[in-house]
């Protein structure tokens, strides 16, 4: 199975996060090695308000529920492909832990799993050749591709690094799928600081502390994304809808707030966190204007991803 879920310019995971010393320039890429593995602790919660206005079933309805989830996920480098520049990496994920509480506003079973998860990212920062996400429950996706987000971070920066106080700007095609075209993030990344940070530490009855190793010091990025519509709110139909003879009107709009703590040393993402709203109102009709569905989406979310140093060795 191939997905293209994470397209991120500039990859090099083999570069270690160093100071030049000409420009004191930062570069935050993680130095990864075969056979070694990394475990963070992802926590989700999410609060989504779906309104629907219809004369007819709508079966496309997205679902609303609140969501508040948490998982231990390990990661396994399986291999690493260097090139002159850049590198691909294959990894594997199992998430040791997951407890999702999911209270869906419409009836629904939810399972966990303890699927693993194998992938690539690719030189180009893509990430393909996707294994087991089907396997895994909706909660857990959503925690994976939180964890990929906030890894990949450093793939968006600037090639040649960053410097305190350095603002870089990028964007991105929405790529999850929605019934509005034409949307965009538009981000804004600021190295702000450099400040002590330790790893977490994970005891077996779950509580959260800090570590007792050795501090770090970590670059302190704040992260501002903006989703903008490029289609017009009276045409506002995708691709695939349109081959399905549906029409689409109306809006989508969002932001999203991330702060992201680096280790300098290690090129590690020792923690992030993410405010994140979005908001959609449109009305999905049939080509003839008939049967029309006006859905009313209002969602908001709150991620939090850190880096575990010790772990339980329980499996779910």
């Amino acid at each position: 199975m191939k997905r293209n879920l994470v397209p991120i310019a500039g990859l090099s995971l083999l570069a270690a996060a160093t100071l030049c010393a000409g420009d004191k320039r930062v570069h935050f890429l993680p130095r990864l090695q075969p056979g070694q593995t990394i475990t963070y602790l992802i926590r989700f919660q999410s609060d989504k308000n779906v309104k629907t206005e219809s004369n007819v079933v709508a079966p496309m309805a997205p679902d609303a529920a609140q969501i508040d989830a948490h998982g231990l996920l390990r990661l396994e480098i399986l291999g690493v492909q260097q090139s002159s520049s850049s590198a691909a990496i294959h990894l594997r994920g199992q998430f040791l832990t997951f407890e999702p509480n999911v209270q869906p506003r419409t009836p629904e079973e939810k399972k966990s799993s303890g699927q693993s998860i194998e992938f690539t990212i690719f030189p180009d920062g893509s990430v393909n050749e996707v294994k087991g996400l089907d396997f895994l429950v909706p909660e857990q996706k959503q925690a994976w591709q939180q964890w990929v987000a906030r890894f990949a971070l450093a793939w968006t920066l600037p090639p040649n690094g960053m410097k305190v106080g350095e603002k870089w700007k990028s964007g991105q095609a929405e790529q999850a799928g929605a019934p509005v075209a034409g949307l965009n993030w538009a981000r804004q990344s600021t190295y702000v600081r450099d400040e002590p940070c330790h790893a977490s530490q994970l005891s077996p009855a779950g509580d959260v502390s800090v570590s007792s190793g050795p501090s770090d010091t970590c670059a302190v990025l704040l992260t501002s994304a903006t989703l903008r519509q490029n289609s017009s709110s009276k045409n506002a139909t995708p691709e695939d809808f349109k081959l399905h003879e549906l029409r689409t009107t109306g809006t989508a709009k969002g932001a999203n707030e991330i702060i992201t703590y680096i280790s300098l040393k290690s090129g590690l993402v020792v923690r992030a966190t993410e405010e994140a709203t979005q908001f959609m109102d449109v009305v999905v009709a049939q080509a003839d204007g008939s049967n029309r569905v006006h859905y009313n989406v209002d969602a908001k979310s709150h991620s939090e991803v850190l880096l575990v140093t010790e772990a339980p060795l329980h499996q779910p």
